[in-house]
């Protein structure tokens, strides 16, 4: 009997390393203050609808990202060391707690759970850029298990965001987005070298 080819390509050590990249970028828990912000002003948010919007628009990335570049004319090499360097920076951002890019987004209450919450919160610029990346060195099967890991994340997170903040505290919080930038700065190194070596 044999095993259809997305089976066989599913690769454990690939899994984990496509979820903390995904995870370190998203930086859902690093989120929770604005989250918590967002739920105070809104009233309400719909867990459900923005993990299914940033679903949707991370798995718009993943199968069609590399025809998004050919209509630029650009190779996945290129992109990916483009992309290294956007998680570069974003690492700095946590390891050093500057704000390079990150701009704080507008609040709109009627919509909150879509904008800004599920784009550009949880599926912004640097994630986009980062599945694009994570094409280069990873099969697509392994990527879009790590998306789902983390959409299933985010979700717990935003259901239980009020509680995690309280057991967390700011210097917990503080720990883990310092511990996670570390972890995509050695990344963003690893992927431009990669690619460096395609070129």
């Amino acid at each position: 009997m044999h095993l259809p080819e997305g089976i066989m390509l599913l690769n454990w050590k690939e899994i984990l390393s496509v979820s903390l990249v995904l995870f370190s970028v998203i930086d859902i828990l690093g989120s929770i203050p604005i989250i918590i912000d967002l739920r105070r002003k809104a009233g309400h948010i719909q867990s459900e609808k923005a993990t299914l919007a940033a679903g949707l628009i991370m798995l718009l990335f993943l199968f069609l990202g590399e025809s998004i570049l050919k209509l630029f004319a650009l190779d996945v090499a290129s992109f990916a060391i483009a992309g290294g360097l956007v998680i570069f920076f974003l690492g700095l951002e946590m390891v050093l707690g500057i704000h390079i890019f990150r701009n704080e987004p507008g609040l709109d209450t009627r919509s909150t759970s879509i904008v800004p919450l599920a784009f550009p919160l949880i599926a912004g610029a640097g994630t986009m850029t980062t599945i694009i990346s994570l094409r280069a060195e990873f099969e697509q099967i392994n990527i879009l298990v790590g998306i789902v890991v983390n959409l299933i994340f985010v979700y717990l997170v935003l259901k239980t965001s009020s509680w995690i903040e309280r057991k967390l505290g700011q210097a917990g919080a503080d720990v883990l987005r310092k511990v996670f930038g570390v972890i995509l700065l050695a990344i963003a190194v690893k992927l431009i070298k990669t690619n460096l070596n395609m070129g």
